[in-house]
């Protein structure tokens, strides 16, 4: 097996795209990859078929190169959570909350299991892709440093470098990286990469002979430029661009600062007659023919932040109107009546009333559910999974939303009461014919759902991602290397 590394001169640099797209491009080489994050820290996350917790973005990485998710792809994951710092989550296993200055002292421990989980990999793959985490050339955390160099060493692997040209001050992310590193590391360098370009590239003809003066031996192999219509995910769920995206009536997320597993909404965005995006906004909200509140990884906070700026009210006075609101994990426990977390296992500890939109209230509990399940939407059915702390139990009468499927048995899942639903389920949004459900639902004049559902329109993205990166790319050092 060889490993390959995509390490980034920052977070955001898009290692997580070009990761995914070169894991996209050597299985069209015909080449058995697999995806790698040794950690993550991130609050998307994926439920695998046994009941494991992984980050989205490897799950993701793993479609791209036709493979099942498994929670090896990401042995250790952070969930951060506010002040109290991160869940730790250890091969797919939550092991409980953990602040910064603890969670330094166990990174010998979690290397080992990175390390033993390297170890399967060897007989499973031809090539292992390994995305790293932020700069592998934090000073102060580089002999900690469990995600980026460490791995690489430890297969004998190869390294590129991701470089954000949108952000400016290429030249400098890219020497300055090159002047941190020792030999040893620079030797197993391939080569940079400049990302997400924009503009006339012609006015950006050869990086190389501005680089070279200042990092001699390091190869630029090439300029990728944007491309927005070739982002199956963002990491988060929201970028820069959509917090206000598409034509039509206003669809309304309701961004609390906690929010997790965002890509929920990101089925929506090529479908037509539908404007939505990020929403803080009490004037957005109330003008909104619908509102979803989000997952959340500290439920109780992004509740007492909802109050403590007065869009309870929004969301109620909404809801009153004929506005339909819709929570999805976190948010359907906001919906509730109550919601009880005597010792803060979830995240903020305390009672806290809820909404009062739905008939139900959450109690907190450390145990944590993880299923991959499948949903059901007037004869359609496609994978969706559930991943949350808390038990919802009815306080009244309940309709269930609908039904999903688990080990070939129906059962009822979710609440709804009126024009205000509630559901636990992650991926409820990828098939056209649920979020038509939502659409008319609301009220929605123009709407017309893309065709292709969601998990199919990813496949075809990873391909031309695939064909994106072989265009712009000198490849054939990564080729030598790998022997293809």
């Amino acid at each position: 097996m060889k490993a390959l590394g995509v390490l980034g001169t920052g977070s955001g640099a898009g290692k997580s795209w070009m990761t995914a797209a070169l894991c996209a491009w050597l299985r069209r080489e015909g080449v058995r990859v697999a995806p790698f994050k040794a950690q993550n820290m991130s609050n998307n996350a994926w439920v695998t078929l046994d009941g494991g917790e992984m980050a989205r973005a490897q799950a993701v990485q793993a479609e791209a190169c036709g493979l099942l998710p498994t929670v090896e792809m990401n042995p250790v994951l952070l969930k951060p959570s506010g002040g109290m710092g991160s869940q730790v989550i250890v091969l797919g296993r939550a092991e409980g909350h953990c602040a910064a200055r603890d969670y330094y002292g166990r990174a010998e421990r979690l290397w080992q299991v990175v390390a033993d989980t390297l170890e399967t990999w060897r007989s499973r793959c031809d090539v292992l892709v390994m995305e790293g985490a932020g700069s592998p050339v934090e000073l102060n955390l580089m002999a900690r440093d469990i995600a980026n160099l460490r791995p690489v060493r430890h297969l004998d692997g190869r390294w590129l470098l991701v470089g954000d040209i949108d952000r400016g001050g290429i030249f400098a992310q890219l020497a300055g990286t090159w002047a941190l590193l020792d030999e040893a590391d620079r030797a197993r360098c391939l080569g940079a990469i400049v990302n997400r370009f924009r503009g006339d590239a012609s006015l950006f003809p050869d990086p190389q002979s501005w680089l070279a003066p200042y990092a001699p031996g390091f190869p630029v192999l090439g300029t990728v430029p944007l491309r927005r219509d070739l982002q199956p995910e963002e990491e988060d769920g929201f970028s820069a661009a959509d917090q206000d995206r598409g034509q039509g009536d206003t669809l309304a997320w309701v961004r609390t600062p906690h929010a997790s597993n965002l890509t929920d909404c990101q089925p929506w965005w090529d479908d037509a007659g539908v404007r939505g995006g990020g929403a803080e906004d009490a004037a957005v909200l109330a003008r909104a023919p619908a509102i979803v509140l989000p997952g959340s990884k500290n439920t109780i906070a992004d509740l007492r932040w909802l109050r403590a700026r007065g869009l309870d009210r929004v969301i109620r006075d909404a809801a009153a109107a004929g506005t339909l609101v819709v929570g999805l994990c976190g948010g359907y426990q906001m919906l509730g009546e109550w919601l009880h977390d005597p010792t803060g296992v979830a995240g903020d500890a305390g009672d806290e009333a809820g909404l009062g939109l739905l008939p139900v209230a959450t109690t907190f509990h450390a145990a944590k559910t993880l299923r991959a399940t499948e949903a059901e939407c007037d004869g359609d059915r496609w994978s969706a999974y559930e991943i949350h702390m808390g038990e919802t139990i009815a306080t009244g009468p309940c309709t269930p939303l609908h039904q999903v499927w688990n080990d070939g048995t129906p059962r009822p899942e979710g609440t709804q009461a009126g024009r205000v639903w509630g559901t636990y389920l992650h991926g409820w949004f990828e098939s056209p014919r649920s979020r038509a459900r939502l659409a008319t639902a609301a009220g929605f004049t123009d709407y017309k759902p893309h065709a292709v559902p969601w998990a199919e329109q990813r496949r075809a993205l990873y391909a031309a991602m695939a064909e994106h990166v072989a265009a712009h790319v000198n490849l054939d050092p990564v080729r030598r290397y790998l022997g293809i």
